[in-house]
């Protein structure tokens, strides 16, 4: 039986920044991750854009807090930059009007550089959208960027390992078991015991709490489809903008030289090696096609993830009020990329027993927002 500080379930990027935040405040943490490497079922496959105003209420705080360390990590956190310039364009027709003045009155108080655009700007911007698709014009984010996702996740990993962390591998949980004052995991790998458990395993979040005789948070993944292909010959699509629709029906932008798109699918799932499904790429490339003026001729790759949420769509972070020791860090949706800096802090504060950050605490987040409590 190995003995630790902390146990986490989870090598993806919540347990990865939990990890992180955990061993740098000189705690000995053992992380568990179910395949060969950390990452492989939702983290690895982000298409991952750093938008503050992308959610809800809390989702935006954590990702306003978490653009210090992405643009400027700490020395030797990775050898590439985390975010790159990219802005992004939430488009709709004139039915949307309404809906993106509420959204620019509401998201600029956070995001001063928001802008509200014309259906002229947008076209002068973005001359592929046909002009029926922006009839309400559009909301601008010009600092919106892209993620490295794989620097981040690895900075984190490598960040906990050098501060004395350790990693586990094709460690597939088969038990759990509160003993005394520790919980006590049993794997595929050997066993591993400590006072707190993180409960970060993704899609299987719900999963692991049975498998521990802990109640539920009410977990649903979802499935998220993307493509890519090629733009058309000659176009430079290098500094095009991210393009979403008002309704979140689709989105796209450049990527590697390609263009990624999807058409931002929720399909209910259970906690799987997620597959592309060809009606949800049938129905992306239509949408595409009808908003544009793009043809997608060949797909160059096609991949799907799951995203995971509760019930109010924010992410659960804190110990349940029920099961001494166990901390969850779970229901990320969509957003665990974009606000991943600011929640490793918070998780690892949490589960130190200590209070918020005071810079997140300031944006009017509260333990509350995020505590499991909340959900029974």
């Amino acid at each position: 039986m190995t003995r630790s500080d902390f146990v986490i379930i989870g090598g993806g990027i919540a347990g990865a920044g939990a990890g992180y935040a955990l061993a740098n405040a000189g705690k000995f943490v053992l992380l568990l991750e179910r395949e060969s490497q950390p990452g492989y079922h939702t983290t690895g496959r982000s298409a991952a854009l750093f938008s503050e105003t992308y959610g809800n209420r809390p989702i935006r705080a954590l990702t306003v807090a978490s653009r210090d360390f992405l643009i400027s990590p700490p020395a030797g956190f990775t050898d590439a930059p985390i975010l790159t310039p990219r802005g992004v364009l939430q488009v709709g027709s004139a039915d949307r009007a309404a809906k993106l003045d509420a959204a620019y009155d509401e998201m600029r108080k956070l995001v001063p550089s928001l802008q509200r655009l014309t259906p002229e700007q947008v076209l002068a911007q973005m001359p592929i959208l046909r002009p029926e698709t922006v009839t309400g014009g559009a909301l601008a984010e010009p600092e919106a960027m892209d993620i490295d996702v794989h620097a981040l996740h690895r900075g984190f990993l490598r960040g906990m390992t050098a501060a004395g962390g350790r990693i586990v591998t094709d460690a597939e949980v088969t038990g759990i078991a509160r003993n005394d004052a520790d919980w006590q995991v049993e794997t595929s790998q050997g066993n591993f015991s400590a006072p707190v458990l993180i409960n970060a395993a993704g899609a299987w979040a719900d999963v692991m709490a049975g498998i521990a005789g802990v109640a539920p948070v009410g977990l649903q993944p979802k499935r998220r489809t993307a493509v890519t292909f090629d733009p058309p010959n000659g176009a430079d699509i290098h500094g095009w903008p991210m393009v979403l629709d008002a309704d979140e029906t689709f989105y796209f932008k450049p990527d590697a030289g390609r263009i990624l798109l999807s058409p931002c699918d929720e399909t209910d799932s259970d906690p799987c090696d997620a597959q592309p499904d060809e009606m949800d790429i049938a129905i992306a490339v239509d949408r595409l096609e009808t908003a544009t003026t793009l043809q997608v001729r060949r797909l160059a790759a096609k991949w799907a993830g799951l995203r995971s949420f509760v019930a109010d769509r924010t992410i659960v972070c804190g110990f349940d009020p029920a099961a001494p020791g166990f901390f969850w860090l779970a229901g990320q949706g969509g957003y665990g990329i974009q606000t991943s800096a600011a929640m490793s802090r918070v998780a690892g504060a949490l589960a130190l027993g200590r209070s918020l950050p005071q810079d997140v605490a300031d944006l009017g987040l509260t333990e509350a927002d995020l505590s499991p409590a909340r959900l029974r």
